[in-house]
Protein backbone atom coordinates (compact mmCIF):
# COMPACT_ATOMS: atom_id res chain seq x y z
CA UNK A 1 0.00 0.00 0.00
CA UNK A 2 1.51 3.41 -1.48
CA UNK A 3 2.50 5.81 1.67
CA UNK A 4 0.62 9.01 1.69
CA UNK A 5 1.68 11.58 -0.02
CA UNK A 6 1.13 15.47 0.44
CA UNK A 7 0.15 17.89 -2.56
CA UNK A 8 3.10 20.25 -1.90
CA UNK A 9 5.64 16.96 -1.90
CA UNK A 10 3.98 15.80 -4.87
CA UNK A 11 4.15 18.79 -6.23
CA UNK A 12 7.80 19.64 -5.27
CA UNK A 13 8.92 16.14 -7.24
CA UNK A 14 7.15 16.64 -10.30
CA UNK A 15 8.96 20.13 -10.36
CA UNK A 16 12.11 18.85 -10.00
CA UNK A 17 11.46 16.53 -12.61
CA UNK A 18 10.69 19.51 -14.95
CA UNK A 19 13.68 21.27 -14.06
CA UNK A 20 16.11 18.41 -14.40
CA UNK A 21 14.75 17.50 -18.22
CA UNK A 22 15.05 21.38 -18.48
CA UNK A 23 18.62 21.63 -17.34
CA UNK A 24 19.21 18.82 -19.52
CA UNK A 25 18.29 20.52 -22.49
CA UNK A 26 19.78 23.95 -21.52
CA UNK A 27 23.43 22.61 -21.02
CA UNK A 28 22.98 19.86 -24.14
CA UNK A 29 23.38 16.51 -21.60
CA UNK A 30 22.36 13.90 -23.80
CA UNK A 31 22.83 11.31 -21.22
CA UNK A 32 20.87 12.80 -18.81
CA UNK A 33 18.02 13.72 -21.08
CA UNK A 34 17.54 10.24 -22.87
CA UNK A 35 17.09 8.81 -19.21
CA UNK A 36 14.37 11.36 -18.42
CA UNK A 37 12.39 10.57 -21.45
CA UNK A 38 12.97 6.41 -20.49
CA UNK A 39 8.84 6.19 -19.93
CA UNK A 40 7.98 2.07 -20.29
CA UNK A 41 12.04 1.18 -18.93
CA UNK A 42 10.96 3.48 -14.97
CA UNK A 43 9.18 0.99 -12.75
CA UNK A 44 5.98 1.50 -11.27
CA UNK A 45 5.74 3.25 -8.96
CA UNK A 46 8.23 6.02 -8.65
CA UNK A 47 8.41 8.94 -6.63
CA UNK A 48 7.48 11.00 -10.12
CA UNK A 49 4.54 8.07 -11.24
CA UNK A 50 3.02 8.47 -7.38
CA UNK A 51 3.44 12.58 -7.41
CA UNK A 52 1.53 12.49 -10.54
CA UNK A 53 -1.27 10.47 -9.28
CA UNK A 54 -0.82 12.91 -6.15
CA UNK A 55 -1.19 16.06 -8.68
CA UNK A 56 -3.41 15.36 -11.09
CA UNK A 57 -2.99 19.62 -12.31
CA UNK A 58 0.61 18.54 -13.24
CA UNK A 59 0.20 19.21 -17.09
CA UNK A 60 -1.00 22.93 -16.22
CA UNK A 61 2.25 23.43 -13.68
CA UNK A 62 4.46 22.08 -16.79
CA UNK A 63 3.15 24.61 -19.11
CA UNK A 64 3.44 27.18 -16.72
CA UNK A 65 6.78 26.99 -15.71
CA UNK A 66 8.31 26.26 -18.91
CA UNK A 67 6.13 27.43 -21.22
CA UNK A 68 9.55 26.86 -24.00
CA UNK A 69 8.93 23.69 -24.09
CA UNK A 70 5.03 23.07 -23.17
CA UNK A 71 4.48 20.97 -26.29
CA UNK A 72 6.87 18.57 -24.91
CA UNK A 73 6.54 18.53 -21.49
CA UNK A 74 2.51 17.86 -20.35
CA UNK A 75 2.48 14.97 -22.94
CA UNK A 76 5.44 13.60 -21.85
CA UNK A 77 4.26 13.48 -18.10
CA UNK A 78 0.48 12.40 -18.80
CA UNK A 79 2.40 9.59 -21.04
CA UNK A 80 4.33 8.72 -17.62
CA UNK A 81 1.55 8.61 -15.32
CA UNK A 82 -0.59 6.47 -17.62
CA UNK A 83 2.01 3.67 -18.10
CA UNK A 84 2.60 3.44 -14.38
CA UNK A 85 -1.27 2.93 -14.44
CA UNK A 86 -0.35 0.62 -17.03
CA UNK A 87 -3.25 2.19 -19.35
CA UNK A 88 -1.06 1.86 -22.09
CA UNK A 89 -3.16 3.14 -25.31
CA UNK A 90 -3.26 6.30 -22.95
CA UNK A 91 0.38 6.30 -22.72
CA UNK A 92 0.74 6.28 -27.01
CA UNK A 93 -0.26 10.22 -26.98
CA UNK A 94 3.61 10.11 -25.53
CA UNK A 95 4.18 10.66 -29.95
CA UNK A 96 2.68 14.49 -29.16
CA UNK A 97 5.90 14.56 -26.82
CA UNK A 98 8.17 12.67 -29.27
CA UNK A 99 7.28 15.05 -32.14
CA UNK A 100 7.87 17.90 -29.94
CA UNK A 101 10.85 16.52 -29.57
CA UNK A 102 11.80 15.84 -33.00
CA UNK A 103 11.01 19.59 -33.91
CA UNK A 104 13.30 20.98 -31.29
CA UNK A 105 15.67 18.12 -32.57
CA UNK A 106 15.61 19.26 -35.62
CA UNK A 107 16.65 22.95 -34.51
CA UNK A 108 19.48 21.45 -33.06
CA UNK A 109 22.74 22.27 -34.58
CA UNK A 110 25.10 19.45 -33.59
CA UNK A 111 23.78 16.30 -32.24
CA UNK A 112 24.30 15.88 -28.78
CA UNK A 113 20.90 14.97 -28.31
CA UNK A 114 21.46 11.71 -30.38
CA UNK A 115 21.20 9.26 -27.45
CA UNK A 116 18.04 11.02 -26.15
CA UNK A 117 16.41 10.76 -29.74
CA UNK A 118 17.55 7.06 -30.19
CA UNK A 119 15.34 7.05 -26.51
CA UNK A 120 12.25 8.36 -27.68
CA UNK A 121 13.09 5.82 -31.36
CA UNK A 122 12.79 3.24 -28.80
CA UNK A 123 9.77 4.43 -26.89
CA UNK A 124 7.85 4.81 -29.22
CA UNK A 125 7.96 1.31 -30.44
CA UNK A 126 7.81 -0.57 -26.98
CA UNK A 127 4.96 1.90 -26.07
CA UNK A 128 3.28 1.50 -29.62
CA UNK A 129 3.53 -2.61 -29.08
CA UNK A 130 1.75 -2.24 -25.19
CA UNK A 131 -1.03 -0.08 -26.45
CA UNK A 132 -1.46 -2.52 -29.53
CA UNK A 133 -1.59 -5.72 -27.47
CA UNK A 134 -4.25 -3.56 -24.85
CA UNK A 135 -6.31 -2.45 -27.83
CA UNK A 136 -6.61 -5.78 -29.44
CA UNK A 137 -7.81 -7.57 -26.19
CA UNK A 138 -10.49 -5.14 -25.65
CA UNK A 139 -11.39 -5.81 -29.09
CA UNK A 140 -10.16 -2.46 -30.56
CA UNK A 141 -8.10 -1.78 -33.63
CA UNK A 142 -4.38 -2.26 -32.46
CA UNK A 143 -3.08 0.58 -35.15
CA UNK A 144 -0.63 2.31 -32.81
CA UNK A 145 2.18 0.24 -33.67
CA UNK A 146 1.25 1.49 -37.33
CA UNK A 147 1.56 5.25 -36.44
CA UNK A 148 4.97 4.48 -34.45
CA UNK A 149 6.32 3.31 -38.08
CA UNK A 150 4.99 7.10 -39.33
CA UNK A 151 6.71 8.88 -36.69
CA UNK A 152 10.02 6.85 -37.10
CA UNK A 153 9.91 7.61 -40.80
CA UNK A 154 9.84 11.46 -40.06
CA UNK A 155 12.75 10.71 -37.49
CA UNK A 156 14.50 8.90 -40.09
CA UNK A 157 14.05 11.49 -42.86
CA UNK A 158 15.79 13.63 -40.14
CA UNK A 159 18.77 12.19 -39.60
CA UNK A 160 19.14 11.26 -42.91
CA UNK A 161 20.98 14.51 -44.01
CA UNK A 162 24.31 15.68 -44.67
CA UNK A 163 26.49 15.88 -41.28
CA UNK A 164 26.64 14.70 -38.23
CA UNK A 165 23.38 13.49 -37.26
CA UNK A 166 23.38 10.57 -39.87
CA UNK A 167 25.33 8.73 -37.85
CA UNK A 168 21.94 7.95 -35.86
CA UNK A 169 20.57 7.03 -38.46
CA UNK A 170 20.89 2.88 -38.62
CA UNK A 171 19.81 2.92 -35.10
CA UNK A 172 16.22 4.55 -35.98
CA UNK A 173 16.19 2.37 -39.38
CA UNK A 174 16.70 -1.02 -37.07
CA UNK A 175 13.75 -0.09 -34.97
CA UNK A 176 11.71 0.68 -38.23
CA UNK A 177 12.80 -2.86 -39.41
CA UNK A 178 11.43 -4.22 -35.78
CA UNK A 179 8.00 -2.52 -36.36
CA UNK A 180 7.61 -3.98 -40.14
CA UNK A 181 8.78 -7.64 -39.22
CA UNK A 182 5.92 -7.22 -36.79
CA UNK A 183 3.32 -5.75 -38.59
CA UNK A 184 4.12 -8.15 -41.46
CA UNK A 185 4.96 -5.49 -44.05
CA UNK A 186 8.62 -6.28 -44.30
CA UNK A 187 8.33 -4.39 -48.31
CA UNK A 188 8.31 -1.25 -46.40
CA UNK A 189 12.14 -2.13 -45.43
CA UNK A 190 13.21 -1.50 -49.20
CA UNK A 191 13.20 1.74 -49.32
CA UNK A 192 14.73 2.45 -46.07
CA UNK A 193 17.51 0.29 -47.00
CA UNK A 194 17.84 1.70 -50.52
CA UNK A 195 17.97 5.04 -48.53
CA UNK A 196 21.21 3.41 -46.86
CA UNK A 197 22.79 1.83 -49.00
CA UNK A 198 22.65 3.87 -51.84
CA UNK A 199 22.45 7.43 -50.16
CA UNK A 200 26.10 9.29 -50.43
CA UNK A 201 26.15 10.73 -47.51
CA UNK A 202 26.24 7.36 -45.77
CA UNK A 203 29.08 5.71 -45.36
CA UNK A 204 28.06 2.03 -43.67
CA UNK A 205 31.52 1.48 -41.66
CA UNK A 206 30.82 4.78 -39.70
CA UNK A 207 27.89 3.14 -37.78
CA UNK A 208 28.27 1.83 -34.23
CA UNK A 209 28.88 -1.59 -34.44
CA UNK A 210 25.98 -2.91 -32.52
CA UNK A 211 23.93 -1.28 -35.43
CA UNK A 212 25.64 -2.64 -38.03
CA UNK A 213 25.01 -6.18 -36.24
CA UNK A 214 21.00 -5.16 -36.02
CA UNK A 215 20.93 -4.32 -39.38
CA UNK A 216 23.08 -7.02 -41.49
CA UNK A 217 20.54 -9.60 -39.14
CA UNK A 218 16.98 -7.88 -40.49
CA UNK A 219 18.26 -7.85 -44.04
CA UNK A 220 19.68 -11.15 -43.84
CA UNK A 221 16.36 -12.35 -43.08
CA UNK A 222 14.85 -10.28 -45.59
CA UNK A 223 16.82 -12.40 -47.97
CA UNK A 224 16.11 -15.45 -46.60
CA UNK A 225 12.32 -14.38 -47.28
CA UNK A 226 13.40 -13.83 -50.63
CA UNK A 227 16.01 -16.90 -51.25
CA UNK A 228 18.76 -14.87 -52.07
CA UNK A 229 20.71 -17.53 -49.63
CA UNK A 230 24.35 -16.27 -50.48
CA UNK A 231 23.56 -12.84 -49.49
CA UNK A 232 21.65 -14.14 -47.15
CA UNK A 233 24.72 -16.04 -45.70
CA UNK A 234 27.17 -12.82 -46.11
CA UNK A 235 24.49 -10.50 -43.75
CA UNK A 236 23.98 -13.04 -41.37
CA UNK A 237 27.48 -14.42 -40.92
CA UNK A 238 28.65 -10.22 -40.92
CA UNK A 239 26.40 -10.06 -38.31
CA UNK A 240 27.22 -13.45 -35.84
CA UNK A 241 31.28 -12.49 -36.41
CA UNK A 242 30.61 -8.87 -35.43
CA UNK A 243 27.99 -9.82 -32.27
CA UNK A 244 29.46 -9.81 -29.22
CA UNK A 245 30.15 -13.27 -27.05
CA UNK A 246 28.54 -11.86 -24.60
CA UNK A 247 25.15 -11.87 -26.21
CA UNK A 248 24.20 -15.46 -26.33
CA UNK A 249 20.65 -15.07 -27.08
CA UNK A 250 21.47 -12.64 -29.83
CA UNK A 251 23.91 -15.22 -31.49
CA UNK A 252 21.21 -17.63 -31.12
CA UNK A 253 18.30 -15.26 -33.31
CA UNK A 254 21.07 -15.07 -35.78
CA UNK A 255 22.12 -18.63 -35.82
CA UNK A 256 18.33 -19.37 -35.95
CA UNK A 257 18.21 -18.18 -40.03
CA UNK A 258 21.88 -18.67 -40.90
CA UNK A 259 21.49 -22.38 -40.23
CA UNK A 260 18.85 -23.03 -42.50
CA UNK A 261 20.56 -20.66 -44.67
CA UNK A 262 23.89 -23.23 -44.51
CA UNK A 263 22.41 -25.94 -45.21
CA UNK A 264 20.94 -24.79 -47.79
CA UNK A 265 24.16 -24.21 -49.66
CA UNK A 266 25.73 -27.67 -48.13
CA UNK A 267 27.16 -26.54 -45.06
CA UNK A 268 26.83 -28.56 -41.67
CA UNK A 269 26.61 -27.38 -38.49
CA UNK A 270 28.30 -29.53 -35.54
CA UNK A 271 25.80 -30.94 -33.26
CA UNK A 272 28.16 -29.41 -30.41
CA UNK A 273 26.88 -26.09 -31.87
CA UNK A 274 23.29 -26.48 -31.63
CA UNK A 275 23.40 -28.37 -28.46
CA UNK A 276 25.64 -24.85 -27.32
CA UNK A 277 22.39 -22.26 -28.37
CA UNK A 278 19.62 -24.74 -28.28
CA UNK A 279 18.73 -25.12 -31.81
CA UNK A 280 18.39 -28.48 -31.69
CA UNK A 281 15.50 -28.47 -33.79
CA UNK A 282 18.27 -28.54 -36.75
CA UNK A 283 19.68 -31.57 -35.34
CA UNK A 284 17.41 -34.44 -36.87
CA UNK A 285 17.35 -31.80 -39.92
CA UNK A 286 21.50 -32.32 -40.03
CA UNK A 287 21.33 -36.60 -39.64
CA UNK A 288 18.75 -36.98 -41.99
CA UNK A 289 21.11 -34.55 -44.85
CA UNK A 290 23.86 -37.06 -43.50
CA UNK A 291 21.64 -40.21 -43.87
CA UNK A 292 20.23 -39.41 -47.22
CA UNK A 293 17.11 -40.20 -45.09
CA UNK A 294 13.70 -38.28 -46.66
CA UNK A 295 11.31 -39.75 -43.78
CA UNK A 296 13.55 -38.58 -41.13
CA UNK A 297 13.39 -35.29 -42.65
CA UNK A 298 9.86 -34.91 -43.00
CA UNK A 299 9.23 -36.38 -39.87
CA UNK A 300 11.49 -33.22 -38.29
CA UNK A 301 9.69 -31.20 -40.16
CA UNK A 302 5.95 -32.16 -38.98
CA UNK A 303 7.64 -31.87 -35.84
CA UNK A 304 8.53 -28.54 -35.54
CA UNK A 305 6.24 -27.53 -38.22
CA UNK A 306 4.73 -24.71 -36.24
CA UNK A 307 8.47 -23.57 -35.08
CA UNK A 308 9.88 -23.08 -38.73
CA UNK A 309 6.91 -21.91 -40.19
CA UNK A 310 6.95 -18.90 -37.17
CA UNK A 311 10.75 -18.40 -38.41
CA UNK A 312 10.34 -18.55 -41.69
CA UNK A 313 12.40 -21.01 -42.65
CA UNK A 314 9.99 -23.87 -43.34
CA UNK A 315 9.86 -23.38 -47.05
CA UNK A 316 13.95 -23.16 -46.75
CA UNK A 317 14.28 -26.77 -45.04
CA UNK A 318 11.60 -28.38 -47.21
CA UNK A 319 13.81 -27.39 -50.41
CA UNK A 320 16.53 -29.70 -48.55
CA UNK A 321 14.72 -32.81 -49.99
CA UNK A 322 16.70 -32.70 -53.14
CA UNK A 323 20.07 -32.87 -51.19
CA UNK A 324 18.48 -35.51 -49.11
CA UNK A 325 17.61 -37.54 -52.48
CA UNK A 326 21.20 -37.04 -53.62
CA UNK A 327 22.73 -38.41 -50.53
CA UNK A 328 20.42 -41.74 -51.05
CA UNK A 329 21.77 -41.82 -54.34
CA UNK A 330 25.22 -41.63 -53.28
CA UNK A 331 24.55 -44.17 -50.43
CA UNK A 332 23.62 -46.65 -53.30
CA UNK A 333 26.32 -46.02 -55.32
CA UNK A 334 28.93 -46.52 -52.55
CA UNK A 335 27.05 -50.03 -51.49
CA UNK A 336 26.81 -50.90 -55.25
CA UNK A 337 30.78 -50.46 -55.81
CA UNK A 338 31.23 -51.97 -53.06
CA UNK A 339 29.09 -55.19 -54.14
CA UNK A 340 29.92 -54.72 -58.14
CA UNK A 341 32.42 -52.69 -58.83
CA UNK A 342 32.03 -52.85 -62.75
CA UNK A 343 28.65 -51.33 -62.44
CA UNK A 344 29.08 -48.90 -59.79
CA UNK A 345 28.11 -46.07 -62.19
CA UNK A 346 24.66 -47.85 -63.29
CA UNK A 347 22.23 -47.36 -60.74
CA UNK A 348 18.42 -48.73 -61.71
CA UNK A 349 15.61 -46.56 -60.42
CA UNK A 350 13.93 -49.65 -59.05
CA UNK A 351 16.55 -49.76 -56.52
CA UNK A 352 15.70 -46.11 -55.40
CA UNK A 353 12.28 -46.88 -55.26
CA UNK A 354 12.78 -49.93 -52.50
CA UNK A 355 15.96 -47.72 -50.80
CA UNK A 356 12.93 -44.81 -50.48
CA UNK A 357 9.81 -48.11 -50.02
CA UNK A 358 12.33 -48.89 -47.10
CA UNK A 359 11.64 -46.00 -45.89
CA UNK A 360 8.20 -45.92 -45.61
CA UNK A 361 8.12 -43.67 -48.72
CA UNK A 362 6.15 -45.07 -52.01
CA UNK A 363 7.23 -43.91 -55.16
CA UNK A 364 6.92 -45.12 -58.62
CA UNK A 365 9.74 -45.72 -60.81
CA UNK A 366 8.61 -42.30 -63.08
CA UNK A 367 8.31 -40.70 -60.20
CA UNK A 368 11.89 -41.30 -59.19
CA UNK A 369 13.00 -40.79 -63.04
CA UNK A 370 11.55 -37.13 -62.47
CA UNK A 371 13.76 -36.58 -58.98
CA UNK A 372 16.64 -37.86 -60.72
CA UNK A 373 16.41 -35.30 -63.60
CA UNK A 374 15.98 -32.78 -61.13
CA UNK A 375 19.13 -33.68 -59.71
CA UNK A 376 21.38 -33.91 -62.73
CA UNK A 377 19.59 -30.11 -63.92
CA UNK A 378 20.44 -29.29 -60.40
CA UNK A 379 23.81 -30.37 -60.80
CA UNK A 380 23.38 -32.48 -57.64
CA UNK A 381 24.20 -35.76 -59.74
CA UNK A 382 26.07 -35.58 -62.93
CA UNK A 383 25.30 -38.12 -65.28
CA UNK A 384 22.78 -39.30 -67.78
CA UNK A 385 19.28 -41.69 -68.31
CA UNK A 386 19.03 -44.86 -70.12
CA UNK A 387 15.51 -44.09 -70.26
CA UNK A 388 14.54 -48.44 -71.97
CA UNK A 389 16.73 -49.55 -69.21
CA UNK A 390 15.20 -47.50 -66.40
CA UNK A 391 19.32 -46.66 -65.78
CA UNK A 392 20.23 -43.69 -64.13
CA UNK A 393 24.64 -43.41 -65.36
CA UNK A 394 26.52 -41.43 -63.19
CA UNK A 395 29.96 -39.35 -64.51
CA UNK A 396 32.48 -41.84 -63.62
CA UNK A 397 34.70 -38.59 -62.15
CA UNK A 398 33.12 -36.64 -59.42
CA UNK A 399 29.25 -37.89 -60.00
CA UNK A 400 28.17 -35.78 -56.72
CA UNK A 401 29.38 -32.75 -57.13
CA UNK A 402 29.38 -30.61 -53.53
CA UNK A 403 27.38 -27.35 -53.60
CA UNK A 404 30.59 -25.44 -52.43
CA UNK A 405 28.87 -22.53 -50.96
CA UNK A 406 26.75 -22.40 -54.04
CA UNK A 407 22.38 -22.78 -53.41
CA UNK A 408 20.94 -25.75 -54.94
Amino acid sequence: MAAYLSMGEAHRRIADYLSRVADSVSSSDGAALASLLAVSSAPAPTPLSDALSAFPDFPRLAADRYPHLSDLLPPLLRAIHSHSLRRFADAYPFEKAANAFLQEFRNWETPWAMEAMHTVALEIRLLAEKADRELATSGKNPDKLQAAGSFLMKVFGALAVKGPKHIGALYVTCQLFKIYFRLGTVHLCRSVIRSIETARNFDFEDFPVKDKVTYMYYTGRLEVFNENFLVADQKLTYALVHCSPQYESNLRRILKFLIPVKLSIGVLPRITLLERYNLLEYAVVVTSLKRGDLRLLRQALERHEDQFLKSGVYLVLEKLELQVYQRLVKKIHIIQRQKEPAKAHQIKLEVVVKALKWLEIDMDVDEVECIMACLIYKNLIKGYFAHKSKVLVLSKQDPFPKLNGKPV
